[in-house]
């Protein structure tokens, strides 16, 4: 903090507080510097500088897209601190309801359009290794280290082969977009009715349905599977996707179920490793989330056996 506000000081800023804001899942710190009629966000990413360079980086290829996200004021590289724009407290999660979920979730549809047709030249690819290690993730620290559960060779053989089968359908869509990665509803703020959006610096390029899985998905809060299906083909429509429904929605559920059992084991280490148990609460929806994908088709009941017995 010492440094926090040496640097504040050297800016001339003074007269001011500054509040931590909890919630973030990373090693990154945010406080808000207050003054008196007007205030900022300090991102405190000393922990881990080199995330400053993405951030930096897909912040200019968003505002060049036009998606609104926090202004960079000021910049310290070397102690890791940036000054934004204060996006203020509400968060789309803060206003969604029964009333307005579906406006407000058209209006992301129109971000992630956006942001899909963002220059993506030298930005990382999401591969395949990639999503195969996210999903390990599952059996590393929910089944082993949450639930203890360890798995025979013959069960891992087989978790590895549905592991590849979700992997073949998550390829079998378009590649190649811009991919926030955590697209939700705590990530996305609302100001004066426009969507803003934050959290994006582990940006990456990869599949067409991955943000719109995050945001309709969304482990945090859920809606009527009827609206969510009928936004989900309002985006096929808008990005003029010429596949049958269902082969949009097997897109769409192979997605989900990758990013979902990526969470179980995210949310878990965040838990035993982290100790931010906080997390634990949203387990129950993201493995409802996974049943219910595994139930829908045969080549995953498996997955849903092995989960419900452990």
């Amino acid at each position: 903090m010492q440094k926090i506000k040496a640097w504040l000081d050297g800016l001339a800023y003074r007269n001011y507080t500054l509040e931590a804001i909890p919630g973030d899942a990373s090693f990154r710190k945010y406080y808000r510097m207050i003054l008196e009629n007007e205030s900022f966000i300090v991102m405190d990413s000393s922990l881990d500088k080199e995330s400053m360079y993405p951030f930096i980086d897909i912040s200019v290829r968003l505002l060049k897209a036009k998606v609104e996200v926090p202004r960079i004021l000021s910049q310290n590289i070397k102690e890791g601190f940036l000054l934004l724009t204060d996006l203020g407290t509400q968060h789309l999660a803060d206003m969604l309801s029964p009333m307005s979920v579906k406006l407000l979730y058209m209006k992301g549809v129109t971000e992630i359009i956006k942001m899909q047709n963002i220059d993506t030249e030298g930005m990382d690819v999401y591969d395949r290794d990639f999503f195969h290690a996210e999903m390990n993730l599952m059996e590393e620290w929910y089944l082993r280290q949450h639930k203890s559960t360890f798995l025979t060779e013959e069960e891992l053989q087989s978790l590895d082969n549905i592991l590849n089968i979700i992997l073949d359908e998550v390829f079998s869509q378009p590649q190649g977009l811009f991919v926030h990665r955590d697209f939700h509803s705590r990530n996305i703020m609302l100001v004066k009715g426009k969507l803003f959006i934050i959290d994006y610096q582990d940006a990456k390029v990869g599949p067409l349905t991955y943000d719109l899985v995050s945001m309709l998905k969304d482990v945090y809060v859920e809606y009527d599977a009827e609206l969510i299906n009928e936004i989900a083909l309002e985006f096929k429509v808008l990005k003029g996707l010429e596949v049958s429904d269902e082969e949009f929605f097997r897109w769409f559920d192979f997605m989900a179920l990758q990013r979902h059992l990526k969470i179980l084991g995210i949310f878990a280490r965040l838990d035993i490793r982290d100790k931010k148990s906080a997390y634990l609460e949203n387990i129950p929806l993201t493995l409802k989330y996974v049943l219910e994908v595994c139930d829908k088709y045969d080549e995953l009941k498996p997955l849903a056996k092995l989960l419900r017995q452990n």
